[in-house]
């Protein structure tokens, strides 16, 4: 049985930014935060969680935090609309969603450093490389990522550059649209 309660808006966004992925109910965010048993779809009882694949188990990133492994999963899975939301610009946003396809498809990400425009490299690994290539390239490295990527595009470039990417690491072209629209 589904019960309907007000919170206020701080609230609503703490339960917002635990999302971890897109589509996840307030019901099962608080129950995870709360240490519950997941709910089952169909009686509403709690029945007991399967424990999480080795792959996705948190690992103590180079300042000793732990920094979830997403390796393996899509940005599908991982990326929330609450993450997206918070976000406050488009570049932001941009890098953002690079850095979830990066966590995701760390070990084939190299593929990107292929990915260029007419006159200009567009993800290199360095800040010199991309400064080398063209004048106001403006790079920007991804967060998290050992990769750097120009930023001084227009919104319609940068959503052709994560279509590119998308296609790059393995989605197919409605996925790709997908993440492109993310933007």
């Amino acid at each position: 049985m589904t019960k309907r309660i007000d919170i206020d808006d701080e609230l609503y966004r703490f339960i917002a930014s635990h999302t971890q992925h897109i589509g996840e109910s307030a019901s099962a965010i608080l129950r995870r935060l709360l240490n519950l048993p997941a709910a089952d779809k169909a009686t509403g009882q709690p029945v007991l969680a399967m424990p999480e694949a080795e792959s996705s188990a948190a690992k103590p990133d180079q300042d000793g935090a732990e920094q979830q492994d997403l390796t393996g999963r899509t940005v599908f899975d991982v990326m929330t609309r609450a993450d997206l939301a918070g976000q406050r610009s488009i570049v932001a946003r941009f890098l953002y969603i690079l850095s979830m396809l990066y966590k995701c498809h760390a070990k084939n990400f190299d593929a990107v450093l292929q990915i260029s425009g007419r006159d200009r490299q567009y993800f290199a690994t360095s800040e010199a490389e991309l400064e080398a290539t063209g004048t106001s390239t403006n790079p920007k490295q991804i967060p998290d990522a050992p990769y750097f990527v120009v930023t001084n595009n227009n919104t319609t470039r940068k959503k052709s550059m994560l279509t590119q990417v998308a296609m790059e690491l393995g989605y197919s072209q409605e996925q790709a649209e997908k993440i492109r629209d993310f933007l």
